[in-house]
This record gives C-alpha cells, structure tokens and sequence, in this order.
C-alpha cells in the first residue's frame, strides 16, 4: 500500500452528482488505496444521500480491501471509506439493503461496478446479489451480458454474468451471480469500429403470455429488414418474483459496440418497446462513433487500469462520463484528454 497522508474530499453534487459519481470514487479509492470523503452525497440529484445501492457497493469494496467506513447509512449526506489493504477477492452473496420504499439495488449496476476492481485482484471472485435486474432507464442484464461483458473482454478483462431469476424493477427481488477472472489490462485503440461482426436482441420476460414476447420479437425483425440489419433475435422466458418485459438490442464491430433498451411499463405495447430499444440502437449505428453514451461509463476504469494508452470515440458525451473523467483525477495523476463538449 503507497502510504497516504491526504484524504481525497469530494463535492458528491458536482456534475451530474448521481450514483456515477459515488461508484467511481469509491472505485478509485480501493484502486489507489487512497481513502475518499464524499461530502452531499448524490447531492445533483432529486433523492439526495446515500441510497441502498450506495449500501451494498461500498459494503462489497469494504469487505475487499478492509476498509473503515463512515456514514454508510441510507440518506446519509457524507460517505467516508478508508481503505487498509490492497483489493481481494470476492466469494459469496452481497448484502440485501431496501429502503423505506422498499426499493433495492440494480444489480447489473453493481456488478459493473465492481469488474474493474475484482479483475486487478490477483483471484478468482463469485459473487451473487439481490434486487432489480431490469430497469426503467437503468443498466439491464442483458446488456452487462451480451454488450459491457465481451467489450471489456477487449482489455483483457474476463467477467461472466448470469442471471438466475428477473427482477423487473427496484421493488423487486431478482437473482445474478457473478464470476470475475484475475485479468492483465490492456489498452484498446477504437477509432474506427470496422465491419459489423453481429446484431441481436433479447425480448427477456416473465408472468406474461408468450405471445405479448412473439409480437415484440415479431416487430424487431420487421424492423430489422427494413433496416436492412442481420439481427438474431430471442425471446427469453425467465423465473421471477414479479411480472415484466424488457427488449434489449445489441450491436458488436470489430472494434466497437452500441446497445439500446426498453422497460416494459403497464399501458405500453410491445411494439413501442421493440421500436424503442431498435431505435436507439439504430440511432448510434449510424454515426461513426465506436461506443454509445452508456458503454463509454463502463470503459473508463478499465482504460485508467491498462498500462497502454487507449482511444475510442463516443457518441454523446454525457454530464455523468465528464463527472467520471473528473473524480479519477481527484485520485491519479493520469492524462485523460477528452475532445467535445457535453452532449
């Protein structure tokens, strides 16, 4: 461990002042084996302090690297977590938090998260946790699998998801586990996303007749020839607590992939999902960026891990990458050149 002398203090509404912001620094934190200060905690947004996926997150870095921990309660405005040794592995379940709400973590979310930190530990970790695995505007399963998964795999990185049962929703109670290999990091170098290797989308349900599923897999393939895109396309029955559907499609180049995705919600066909997720898809397949707006997020920590440079270009710049990019300079000393502006 480099010996600290200086706690990183964070401003938690800086930015965006989301969940991002608190995942990354305490990402950081454990990386640099540094101990962090996050003062209004998600302050930037409409529920600010710290929420039940804050919880479970720092409790899984704490159990890592042995970490003293402070204000690790829900809406808590500061977050103080001091890391005592260097990352370890992860072997078992993650704790279950709920708020008064009773609305849990996104799971894919976290373990996205956790990738980056778990691969630099020298061992083998699994892991499961509890809690929604598809959202409404929130990372879903699916993509973690078939998008963030083998993108990261591009750096070396070796993470293996699976899903044992849907939650659709933060009031629900899904199931995922997952593996995470010790992994040497490697830099990437996307400029150009090359040709298209394959297209797909995953129409993931439960408690719902298989035909509502059939007719959002049915639109995705009209909507698919008349772009005229080669897309495989899945209907997926799945166990679950609680009835949903959520559409997921993908888009993997030689040196590049893009996603796009829809929630099910009561009064919406199908049809409107499938066309949603298509569109948003189609929408980045079209330009000539390499990442969509999403991936970007789940890039960072891996490219300020490797030893080598990496490039890529995204889409959209988001306020939340550009509050990323800025809390891993709070912790390193790393040249990050950004070229854009937000949005």
């Amino acid at each position: 461990m480099r010996e600290q002398t200086a706690v990183v203090v964070l401003d938690g509404s800086q930015g965006e002042g989301g969940g991002a912001m608190v995942r990354t620094a305490l990402a950081m934190a454990a990386l640099t084996e540094q101990a962090v200060l996050i003062e209004s905690v998600r302050g930037g947004t409409s529920h600010p302090g710290v929420d039940a996926e804050d919880v479970v997150f720092a409790a899984a870095l704490a159990k890592s690297c042995e970490a003293d921990v402070s204000g690790l309660e829900l809406g808590s405005s500061t977050l103080r977590f001091s890391p005592k040794r260097r990352p370890r592995a992860l072997d078992g379940e993650l704790p279950s938090i709920r708020n008064s709400m009773n609305r849990g973590a996104n799971v894919p979310i976290l373990f996205a998260g956790l990738i980056p930190v778990l691969a630099r530990t020298g061992a083998y970790s699994v892991i499961s946790a509890t809690g929604e695995t598809y959202g409404n505007h929130a990372l879903g399963f699916d993509a973690l699998d078939r998008q963030i998964s083998p993108a990261l795999r591009r750096f070396g990185i070796y993470a293996f998801p699976s899903l044992e049962s849907a939650g659709f929703g933060r009031e629900s109670r899904g199931q995922a586990a997952l593996e995470v290999e010790p992994s040497a990091v490697r830099g990437i170098e996307w400029t150009d996303r090359g040709r298209l290797v394959a297209a797909s989308a995953v129409v993931a349900y439960h408690g719902l007749p298989p035909q509502v599923a059939e007719r959002g897999a049915s639109h995705l393939r009209k909507l698919a020839e008349s772009a005229n895109v080669k897309m495989e396309i899945e209907r997926v029955p799945c166990e679950g607590d609680t009835p949903g559907i959520h559409v997921t499609c993908t888009a993997q180049y030689e040196r590049g992939f893009g996603s796009g995705a829809a929630m099910g919600m009561r009064g919406i066909r199908v049809e409107v999902l499938a066309q949603s997720s298509f569109e948003e898809l189609f929408s980045w397949m079209r330009t000539d960026a390499t990442v969509d707006p999403f991936l970007t997020d789940h890039l960072l920590l891996p490219a300020v891990l490797a030893e080598e440079s990496s490039t890529w270009k995204v889409s959209r710049l988001t306020k939340r990458f550009m509050t990323m990019v800025w809390v891993v300079k709070q912790f390193a000393p790393i040249h990050i050149t950004v070229r854009g502006t937000e949005d």
